[in-house]
């Protein structure tokens, strides 16, 4: 699978940046697109996963229109960051491999996802597992004779 290549005004890999509150001073992409690295000035790198990233998006796909805990998204064990594109001074998008970019994360939803990421993953698969779901995309897969029965 090709990678997508960020055009000229995306953010290279470790690209640092000026400090405002919130905002880290470097983000990198780390282990083949699997991982993001955040470095803030007041605490150590935190490293956070790709799937953890993707199935917690911000966008109105995941999140929905109205209140509650949004869209469970199975099946993105694999999925990796293709690029990370700067959006004004207060957010970036984040290009999956799956084709999803349209979650904007800002500085300030960055920042939660590094104090609470294990606390989004543990409930993750939570829910993952009471709807019978899982993180690899072929186990969520309803084979097509099932539904056939079905109707």
């Amino acid at each position: 699978m090709r990678r997508h290549v960020p055009p000229q005004s995306s953010m290279s890999q470790g690209q640092t940046m000026s400090t405002q509150p919130h905002k880290p001073r470097q983000i990198r992409v780390r282990a083949r697109g699997a991982q993001l690295e955040l470095h803030y000035a007041d605490s150590p790198a935190t490293v956070l996963s790709a799937e953890l990233l993707r199935v917690c998006s911000p966008s109105a796909e995941v999140q929905g229109h109205g209140g509650g805990e949004g869209r469970l998204v199975g099946g993105k064990r694999d999925v990796t960051i293709a690029a990370v594109e700067p959006v004004g001074r207060y957010a970036v998008r984040l290009r999956f491999s799956d084709g999803h970019d349209t979650g904007l994360y800002s500085w300030d939803l960055l920042r939660q996802f590094v104090l609470d990421h294990e606390a989004r993953w543990q409930r993750y698969q939570q829910r993952l597992a009471e709807a019978g779901m899982s993180r690899d995309a072929e186990q969520n897969v309803v084979p097509l004779n099932a539904l056939l029965r079905s109707k």
